[in-house]
C-alpha cells in the first residue's frame, strides 16, 4: 500500500468554532454581568490558538475571533439591525486578522527571556491599534473597549486619569498575553514575572504622582428626571413636568432631562418654552433639556441641549456632534440604505453639530453637555475639561434597548469619562440607567434603574485642574503605534541582513 504524501499538518476541524467562541469570551466582563475580574484572563483562550500552522490560518482565526467579539459585545443590536448586525460584525472583525498573525509571530515557538518581555507589549499594542481603528464614528465608535470593563475597579480608576481607557486596555491585554507566556514557556516564566512586577510598580508610581483634579469648596445639587417609558412626545413632556414640579423647595441648582426629552422646537412652541420657564421659577433651578425636532431655519432634525432659566431658553445651545451609525444616520445611504428595510435603522439622517460648548448657570456652574452615544468618545469629555467645564452632563436615552445589557453598559461609561477628565459626570436618561459619578469616577448616590419613573437629587463637587490624560491625551495609543513601527523596522532590517548573508 502506497501512502499519500502530505504537505503539512492539517488544521483540526475544531479550531474555527473555537476561535469564534473564544472571541466572545470578553463580553461578560462588561455590564450587565459586570465580571470585571474576568478581563485579565478573558483573552487567554483566544491567544492559545497561537499554534496555527500558517500565518494565513492565524489571520483567519483572528478574524473569526473578532467576529465573535463584535457579536457578543454588541448582541443587543440584533432587535434593531437584525441580519445586518452579522454583516457589520464580520466586516469589523477583519481588524483582528493582522492581530492573529501578530500573536502567532510573537507567541509561537520556544520561549525566551526576550520574548517574555516583548510579546506582551507587542500583542497589547496590536490590540490597542484595533481599538483605535474601530473607534472611528463611521465604524461604530468606541463601544466595548476592553479597558472600559474596569469602570468600578479602584486601581483602574487611578489609571484612567493617567492614560485614559487606552492605557487600561493596553495593560489588560498585556496581562492576558503574559499569562499565556508563563503557561506555555517555562523557561521564560521568571523573566515574564519580573517584567510584570516592574510594569506594575511603574504604573503604581505614575498613578500616585499624577496630577489630580481640584474639587470645588461648594457642592452643587443636581437633579435628574427619569420619566420611564412613555409613548408620545406630548405625554413624555407632561410626565417630566410633573416629576420636575416635585423638586420644588429641594434646593436643586440644575435639573437635567434626558435625550429627546422635548420633541418640539421651542421656538415654534412658545407655550412649551413658557412651561419650562415656569418650572425653572418654581424649582429655583435651571433646566437642561434636549430638543429632538426640526428647527426653524435649519435643515433636518437636530438633537440639541438647551439650558432654560426663569425667563426661558438662555446661553449657547449644543447640537449633538457624534451621531449613532444607522440609529441616527445611515453611512453611505445610497449603498447601505437597504438596512432600513431589515431593521430599525434611521429613516432620515439627523443633522450633526459642529462644535462643543460650555454652558454657565446663573449660579456660576460651568457645565459641558454630551448627548447619549458621545459618552463613548474619550476626546469629547477631555475637550470639555480643557474648555473650563467643572461638570459634565450626559443626556441619554436607551429605550430601544430597555431589556438588554445596553443601559448598564452606557451608564458605566460615565464613570470612565469622569475619571479620565477629572470632572463629575451626570448621566441622565429617559428610561434608565441614570447615574452620577464624582471626579474620580466613583458613584454618587443611588443609580436609577430601568424600572423607575422618578427623580434623583445628587450633591456633586465641580472640579478644576487637569489630569495627565487631559493634558497629554492619547499618549498610550501613540506609544503602541511607535512600538509596532520600531518592532516592524527591526524585523525588516534583520530580514534584509539575512538575505545579504546568503
Amino acid at each position: 500500500m502506497v501512502q499519500r504524501a502530505t504537505s503539512g499538518p492539517r488544521p483540526s476541524w475544531w479550531r474555527a468554532p473555537a476561535a469564534l467562541f473564544a472571541g466572545g469570551l470578553p463580553a461578560p466582563a462588561f455590564p450587565a454581568p459586570g465580571w470585571w475580574w474576568w478581563a485579565p484572563f478573558c483573552l487567554v483562550p483566544w491567544l492559545l490558538l497561537r499554534t496555527a500552522p500558517t500565518a494565513r490560518r492565524a489571520a483567519l482565526e483572528g478574524w473569526l475571533g473578532g467576529l465573535g467579539f463584535m457579536l457578543a459585545v454588541h448582541h443587543w443590536l440584533m432587535p434593531s439591525l437584525h441580519v445586518f448586525t452579522l454583516v457589520l460584525a464580520a466586516l469589523l472583525g477583519l481588524a483582528w486578522a493582522p492581530w492573529g498573525m501578530l500573536a502567532r509571530a510573537l507567541l509561537a515557538g520556544p520561549g525566551t527571556a526576550w520574548r517574555a518581555v516583548t510579546a506582551p507589549a507587542g500583542v497589547a499594542s496590536g490590540w490597542l491599534v484595533i481599538e483605535l481603528v474601530r473607534s472611528w464614528q463611521g465604524l461604530g465608535g468606541p463601544w466595548g473597549l476592553l479597558g472600559a470593563s474596569q469602570w468600578q475597579v479602584g486601581p483602574a480608576l487611578r489609571l484612567f486619569p493617567v492614560g485614559g481607557v487606552w492605557l487600561v486596555s493596553l495593560l489588560l491585554v498585556a496581562v492576558n498575553t503574559a499569562l499565556v507566556v508563563v503557561a506555555a514557556s517555562p523557561r521564560a516564566r521568571w523573566a515574564t514575572l519580573a517584567a510584570g512586577a516592574a510594569v506594575a510598580a511603574l504604573a503604581t508610581g505614575i498613578a500616585a504622582a499624577a496630577p489630580r483634579p481640584v474639587p470645588a469648596d461648594r457642592a452643587a445639587r443636581i437633579a435628574v428626571v427619569q420619566p420611564g417609558v412613555v409613548p408620545g412626545a406630548a405625554q413624555r413632556f407632561d410626565r417630566q413636568e410633573r416629576l420636575t414640579a416635585g423638586l420644588a423647595g429641594r434646593g436643586a441648582e440644575m435639573v437635567v432631562w434626558g435625550e429627546s426629552s422635548v420633541g418640539f422646537d421651542l421656538a415654534a412652541r412658545p407655550d412649551l418654552a413658557g412651561r419650562l420657564a415656569a418650572l425653572s421659577r418654581r424649582t429655583g433651578a435651571e433646566l437642561l433639556v434636549n430638543v429632538d425636532a426640526r428647527r426653524r431655519g435649519r435643515p433636518g432634525i437636530s438633537k440639541t441641549s438647551v439650558l432654560v432659566g426663569a425667563s426661558g431658553p438662555t446661553g449657547p445651545r449644543y447640537d449633538k456632534m457624534r451621531l449613532v451609525p444607522f440609529g441616527e444616520y445611515v453611512p453611505a445611504r445610497s449603498l447601505l440604505g437597504w438596512a432600513t428595510s431589515v431593521g430599525r435603522a434611521a429613516g432620515e439622517d439627523r443633522h450633526p453639530g459642529t462644535r462643543q460648548v460650555v454652558m454657565e448657570t446663573s449660579g456660576g456652574l460651568r457645565t459641558g453637555p454630551l448627548v447619549c452615544f458621545e459618552t463613548a468618545f474619550p476626546d469629547l469629555s477631555r475637550r470639555l475639561a480643557r474648555a473650563g467645564a467643572g461638570l459634565i452632563v450626559a443626556q441619554s436615552s436607551t429605550s430601544t434597548f430597555q431589556q438588554s445589557w445596553a443601559p448598564a453598559q452606557h451608564a458605566s461609561l460615565a464613570a470612565v469619562r469622569a475619571a479620565e477628565s477629572g470632572r463629575p459626570v451626570v448621566h441622565a436618561t429617559l428610561t434608565g440607567v441614570s447615574a452620577v459619578f464624582d471626579a474620580s469616577g466613583r458613584p454618587v448616590g443611588p443609580r436609577l434603574g430601568t424600572d423607575r419613573s422618578t427623580t434623583g437629587l445628587y450633591e456633586v463637587r465641580p472640579a478644576s485642574g487637569s489630569t495627565a490624560y487631559v493634558r497629554f491625551g492619547d499618549w498610550a495609543v501613540y506609544a503602541a503605534v511607535a512600538w509596532l513601527a520600531v518592532a516592524g523596522g527591526v524585523v525588516a532590517v534583520r530580514r534584509v541582513r539575512g538575505r545579504g548573508d546568503r
